[in-house]
């Protein structure tokens, strides 16, 4: 039968039309975040049950039916956040943003872990951070404390989760171990809970099979970042036999949960927003005291951020999260996880080498580090060549300088040490191209912006990373000479190495780009080299070629300077259970030292002088924040006024908070209670007020302060009294630029609030126009 014209055109239009509907339109993974949960002390499942229909109902509005939303939400978020996760297409997706109830709408989007997983993102104490002889080592200090990590899972396997000596699980766990699809990994009394979440992921990649299903780290992030906030006491640890000492967490004592939200990179992304969310919503239930984030994006409102979202509701019950600032150094603005209610880390160096001595043939001597255990011969010299001279006939020079695969003649490599350029490919993978085409060994060499920062990674051929100066000089010397030589001496370990710490090149750096008044990162802490435990079903460098396996593994990035920080503080949340995380954040921003071993200012990886935009407040002293004296304190009310400065409504910061919210009249920024000050644009004069706790012993505190260049700085009162702990005191700062003196770009000052026992200091960051 041969249909007309018109009736061809009707189908057409009816199957156009149908493909068209929101059921069968082309479907992205959305976040739906519609503010918290009012459940009270204890949610039944009826509740949770209730809300999950909520939210069928509320989505089923818009795509014609109950069961269309039953098919499209592949998360309901139910405890405390309050939202869920759908297929939907971009234009439901723009009808729901539209709706009242609704605080943001936003892409399932993908995340990275800070760490340099042996690859270059470029565009505290060597034994530890846990002080000797202080109460912070009693044998059972701590074991209330309950630390979760967002991360790639754990090995439940390793010492550092040994519950030998533990006593019962705290009661207040309500947590569980999820091992009903892998029946080979347990928890026990150390590491009392994990769980995996995979549903945004697999949303984003397809279909997983059963091998998703495991809370169980197969890379080795999981693994490293939370056995440095709270793995056990090991003695004996190493990385090939170099770094020997006992390995231990900030917190060893903590008991400690695992959050499985990052898998394999799908377009360089492993964590997504959907999963980010579902973990922070079942860690807050299941009471974690400490929520340790060693991943982040880009920086981005508030309210479409997953980890800001997340840390906001945890903040809310007392739980303090700390994040990593990122690994996009050592550009400005590249700082992520930049909330202030969130504790934002960068990373440094320490006073630790694995030095491995580049000697050449006119004997010149240049100090590199690595971690082979391979070595050469005993005295014997080899020929040098640069990688440049080794390219294929049909490779590019700039491919071959950075040993990339398939860029290097083994006619001209074989029995030679070669040099190649930091950069693009994994360090180590260029050790591996290197050793592929025939060369005995391998010298790395920094460019110019990863400067003195250099790395000792686990390399499978004799290797050694060399700074920047002393690569120029091995390449003037290759070009100096008919027939270049040298070796490669094996790798020691050395210890108060100088000047430490300084600022990894990799660590981003601020301006906070979104909100540029709060200064971000609030701290640095160790982050380079750092040895910690390690899965034990991958290589060391995790590469596919690397065969070997290890308890312990030396990762660099703010991934491990994150974990450091938040040990410290699940030391702080022992000893004073009853501080707001703002306190503890205080205590640790306002005991940091901005000088380092050498008692010089802190340098950044150039060997130049670093500022509050590299470091926050400084370097991390344990020791100190036990004792701060003084604290800027801040409640969830006033969060919920900075973000009435940002111009959000009262409906939406009502849903955000739970209950019915109306924003003060005037509110300026600058005053928000902050550990530190920060005006990026200053005309003529400010007066910003800020208010510290005495949390110490009565004492009278006095003002000193540094200048920042061009700017003079008035504190009024100079004086402050405190009679009892708990006691609150008022001052004001009086900034004003000097005519004819003031440059317009930022300068850097302090305020330092001493009663001679306590100091009590903060950054003040200014930029005049």
């Amino acid at each position: 039968m041969r249909l007309s014209n018109a009736t061809l055109c009707l189908v057409s239009f009816i199957v156009f039309s149908f493909l068209q509907s929101p059921a069968f339109a082309v479907k992205r993974s959305y976040v739906v975040y519609l503010g918290g949960h009012s459940h009270g002390v204890q949610s039944s499942s009826i509740d949770l049950d209730a809300v999950t229909e909520s939210h069928y109902h509320f989505l089923g509005s818009f795509l014609g039916g109950h069961e269309h939303a039953r098919e499209a939400i592949f998360y309901s978020y139910t405890r405390h956040i309050n939202g869920f996760a759908a297929h939907l297409s971009d234009e439901v997706a723009a009808q729901i943003a539209r709706h009242p109830k609704v605080v943001s709408l936003f892409l399932n989007k993908g995340r990275k872990l800070h760490t340099t997983r042996s690859w270059d993102f470029l565009g505290l104490d060597h034994n530890g951070v846990v002080p000797s002889n202080s109460i912070w080592n009693k044998t059972r200090y701590g074991e209330d404390t309950i630390i979760g990590n967002l991360d790639t899972g754990v090995w439940p396997e390793s010492k550092s989760f040994s519950d030998d000596g533990y006593g019962p699980i705290p009661s207040k766990w309500k947590g569980i171990c999820q091992n009903q699809k892998d029946a080979g990994f347990h928890c026990n009394r150390k590491l009392i809970g994990a769980r995996y979440f995979n549903k945004g992921y697999a949303s984003v990649v397809g279909k997983l099979n059963s091998s998703f299903d495991t809370p169980r780290d197969k890379e080795g992030h999981g693994t490293h970042t939370l056995s440095t906030a709270g793995g056990n006491m090991v003695p004996r640890a190493s990385v090939f036999g170099f770094g020997k000492g006992t390995a231990k967490g900030g917190s060893p004592r903590a008991r400690v949960a695992a959050y499985k939200v990052c898998w394999p990179p799908v377009s360089g992304n492993e964590c997504f927003d959907a999963d980010i969310l579902a973990a922070f919503d079942v860690a807050i239930q299941d009471g974690v005291n400490v929520l340790s984030v060693s991943l982040g994006g880009d920086p981005t409102a508030f309210f479409n951020d997953s980890v800001a979202i997340g840390s906001f509701h945890a903040i809310k019950h007392g739980i303090v999260v700390v994040c990593s600032a990122g690994n996009s150094g050592p550009a400005d603005g590249t700082v992520s996880n930049i909330a202030p209610w969130q504790i934002t880390v960068g990373a440094s160096t320490m006073d630790r080498e694995f030095r491995s001595v580049v000697v050449l043939g006119n004997n010149m001597h240049y100090k590199g580090q690595s971690l082979s255990s391979k070595v050469l011969p005993d005295k014997k010299f080899f020929p040098l060549l640069s990688a440049a001279d080794a390219k294929l006939a049909n490779a590019s020079i700039q491919n071959a300088t950075l040993c990339q695969a398939g860029a290097l003649d083994p006619k001209k490599v074989t029995g030679k040490i070669l040099v190649c350029l930091r950069g693009k490919n994994a360090r180590v993978d260029k050790g591996q191209q290197a050793a592929l085409a025939g060369a005995v060994g391998m010298i790395l060499a920094n460019d110019f912006l990863t400067g003195n920062e250099i790395i000792a990674d686990a390399h499978l051929l004799p290797a050694s990373h060399i700074n920047y100066t002393d690569g120029l000089a091995v390449f003037a010397y290759i070009n100096s000479t008919k027939n270049p030589m040298a070796r490669i001496m094996p790798v020691t370990t050395l210890i108060g190495t100088k000047p430490a710490p300084f600022m990894a090149a990799f660590s981003s750096k601020g301006p906070n780009t979104i909100t540029p008044e709060i200064l971000k990162p609030d701290i640095t802490a160790p982050g380079v080299s750092v040895i910690a435990a390690y899965t034990e079903a991958e290589g060391p460098t995790n590469e596919d070629f690397d065969k070997r396996r290890v308890q312990f593994n030396s990762v660099s990035g703010t991934s491990m300077s994150c974990p450091h920080v938040s040990g410290i503080v699940g030391l702080l949340k022992t000893r004073y259970p009853n501080w707001s995380p703002a306190a503890i954040k205080s205590a640790i921003m306002t005991s940091a030292t901005t000088l380092d071993n050498a008692n010089e200012r802190i340098l950044n990886a150039s060997y130049i002088k670093a500022g509050p935009f590299s470091y926050g407040s400084g370097h991390i002293q344990p020791n100190l924040a036990m004792d701060p004296g003084l604290v800027y304190d801040l409640s969830t009310k006033d969060y919920l006024n900075f973000l009435c400065t940002l111009g959000y409504n009262d409906t939406l910061i009502s849903a955000f908070s739970q209950d019915n919210y109306k924003c003060p009249g005037s509110i300026n920024l600058a005053n928000f209670n902050y550990p530190s000050i920060t005006i990026p644009n200053l005309v003529g004069s400010i007066t910003v007020s800020r208010t510290v706790k005495n949390v110490g012993t009565p004492g009278t505190y006095r003002a000193q302060v540094q200048k920042p260049v061009g700017i003079s700085v008035k504190v009024k009162p100079k004086k402050l009294k405190f009679k009892k702990v708990g006691e609150e005191k008022t001052f004001i700062v009086s900034l004003k630029v000097k005519k004819g003196e003031a440059i317009k770009e930022y300068v850097y000052g302090q305020l330092v609030w001493s009663d001679h026992v306590h100091y009590v200091r903060s950054p003040i960051v200014v930029k005049a126009v």
